[in-house]
């Protein structure tokens, strides 16, 4: 079995990270001390214009949350209990029919029935 296959379970490595590792422990010698910047806090101007933005987003967000709680109460809260249905008024007496223009006929017998 080759050792330096890639892949295998050798100690050797493969020529593309030999090299890799050679070009990363070349530019890490390359960096000093001069070439680092010192260490001071980031500047008021970035900080001054992160914080207001902060500020509204989160007195948005509360506002929302506010909102929606005031929402969710108004939503769940019973109904009032509504008056009951009077009944209507009985009626007293019984109805009459309307009146009519037309005169009543006279009885008159049954053909079937018997002369008198």
């Amino acid at each position: 079995m080759n050792d330096s296959a890639p892949g295998g379970t050798g100690t050797a490595a493969a020529p593309v990270e030999e090299r890799l590792r050679a070009a990363l422990a070349a530019r890490a010698r390359s960096v000093g001390p001069a070439d680092l910047r010192p260490p001071r806090p980031p500047s008021p101007a970035a900080r001054s214009r992160r914080a207001p933005l902060r500020r509204v987003t989160i007195g948005l967000l509360a506002l929302a949350a506010v909102a929606a709680l005031v929402l969710l109460t108004v939503r769940n809260e019973q109904p009032r209990p509504t008056a009951p249905a009077r009944s209507p008024r009985p009626t007293t007496g019984t109805p009459t029919p309307p009146p009519t223009t037309v005169p009543p006929e006279p009885a008159r017998p049954s053909p079937s029935s018997p002369a008198p």
